[in-house]
């Protein structure tokens, strides 16, 4: 009890000044080796029940690059050839052929539709790519294509959380989430997992679980950028990064006596943790999003000078300067894909704003040395039917295309079939679970390997299932 009727006892003061004092000491004792173990990329590596910290074996590839195209793009006007569809323009799907198409798919069977893209073979592998991607097909003897992927949601929101979290719940930690738990960060004063969201998408709250980290710590989830700005970075003008640093470092103390009452609560720590990675961010992010001393060469590669490329063109700039400092995994989202009405305008609109950056990323990775340990991933939740609805597609679930690059990654090769129309996969499918085992393969870890202690679970990261598709490598 105080003796000072003008300093009356509360909850906040139930020390003496020699117990704050040594209790502060701990905490920023505390914090200097949570900073020493970032910097190391073994953050959490002591947490209660967690994996090991670190890649369980060698991988190919050291950071991830994920082209997420919402809505999904059709892929028999992309990457999956359909040349049997000009015979059956207009007509109905095949008797022969709807046996292996998925009863939950078998809605609009009618009315097929034959690309109105050309395919023209490209790369000295003789890949086939739609004239819609004619940037990217120079890039094609660098390109792994999935014809063959597959899964059972034909609906957006719960086929995106498939394709980034495993599962269709939307409960589960992202993908770039587990990797970030799982390897750490290189760059200790930039957020290992960032996500650029296209500025007109109107959806974010719908896709958060695609960069959410669910039950891991919520120091995992990923950082959303918006306008290739991280928001609200600068400090105010009245206030000094020596004034900034001794506020953080009482918030710091008192926080973390905080936590000592009430260890059970894991969002203190991502506070801790948010507030000293802000402080880091306001002197290494404004570097790493500054592009304009990149060369006007490189400015022009991405397609910065024009107008429809100059959006995702930054972006993907961005996305190469962010893994050339260490950022572990970068998410870009290229949104309105679902063209269930003018198809042809649709798909060249986003064809036109994303086939030169894309190819400018691949290329820039290569000739920095790059390429070689970042994966890069395009796709989206699903793929298109071979069949019109009006003048577009409906969705297709049953059998779509992605692509992956770099990283260990064996180019000029396509893995898998749909049927003659593009309708379901029927040779070598290929579920999420399954790409998600094969990229955390790259990346050195052990998908049986990784887990998080929740609930009384050992969580593991491919909990629903997974196995590598060994042929993305060979």
């Amino acid at each position: 009890m105080s003796s000072n009727p003008h300093y009356p006892t509360t909850e906040c003061d139930p020390i003496n000044r020699r117990q704050m004092l040594e209790r502060a000491g701990l905490g920023l004792g505390s914090l200097a080796l949570s900073m020493l173990l970032a910097d190391e990329g073994r953050l959490h590596a002591a947490e209660a029940g967690s994996a090991a910290i670190g890649p369980h074996f060698e991988g190919t590839a050291k950071s991830v690059i994920c082209l997420f195209m919402g809505g999904g793009p059709s892929h028999v006007d992309t990457f999956d050839p359909k040349p049997a569809l000009a015979n059956l323009n207009g007509k109905n799907v095949p008797d022969s052929l709807a046996k292996n198409i998925p009863q939950i798919a078998r809605s609009g069977m009618t009315n097929l539709w034959a690309s109105p893209f050309k395919f023209s073979k490209a790369g000295q592998s003789g890949l086939e790519i739609s004239e819609l991607y004619s940037n990217v097909a120079l890039c094609a003897d660098d390109l792994c294509v999935i014809r063959g992927m597959k899964h059972p949601s034909p609906v957006h929101s719960p086929a995106e959380y498939i394709m980034l979290t495993g599962s269709q719940g939307g409960e589960r930690p992202s993908l770039g989430s587990w990797i970030t738990y799982g390897l750490g960060s290189e760059n200790k004063d930039l957020p290992a997992f960032m996500v650029f969201l296209s500025g007109t998408d109107p959806g974010e709250n719908s896709k958060r679980p695609g960069w959410n980290a669910g039950f891991l710590p919520a120091t995992y989830q990923g950082v959303r950028i918006r306008d290739n700005t991280i928001p609200n970075l600068a400090l105010p003008s009245e206030i000094t990064q020596a004034q900034r640093r001794r506020q953080l470092d009482l918030l710091s103390s008192l926080n973390q006596r905080h936590q000592q009452r009430h260890a059970d609560v894991g969002d203190l720590d991502a506070r801790i943790r948010s507030y000293e990675m802000a402080f880091r961010m306001q002197l290494a992010a404004p570097e790493a999003f500054d592009i304009s001393k990149e060369t006007a060469e490189t400015r022009t590669l991405y397609g910065i000078d024009n107008d429809s490329t100059r959006e995702f063109g930054t972006q993907c700039l961005l996305a190469r300067r962010l893994v050339e400092r260490g950022v572990r995994f970068v998410q870009l989202r290229l949104a309105f894909w679902d063209a269930h009405g003018d198809l042809v305008k649709n798909h060249t609109d986003l064809c036109q704003k994303s086939d030169r950056p894309i190819a400018a990323l691949l290329t820039d990775l290569k000739r920095r040395g790059l390429l070689n340990q970042t994966m890069v991933l395009w796709g989206g939740e699903f793929g298109r039917t071979p069949t019109a609805t009006g003048t577009g597609r409906d969705h297709s679930p049953s059998g779509y295309s992605i692509w992956l690059a770099g990283g260990g990654v064996r180019g000029g090769q396509a893995i898998g079939a749909t049927d003659e129309i593009g309708y379901a996969a029927i040779e070598r499918p290929v579920h999420p679970n399954d790409l998600h085992a094969t990229m955390l393969h790259a990346l050195g870890v052990d998908q049986h390997k990784l887990y998080y202690e929740h609930h009384n679970r050992r969580e593991l990261v491919t909990v629903l299932g997974g196995q590598v598709v060994k042929e993305v490598f060979s």
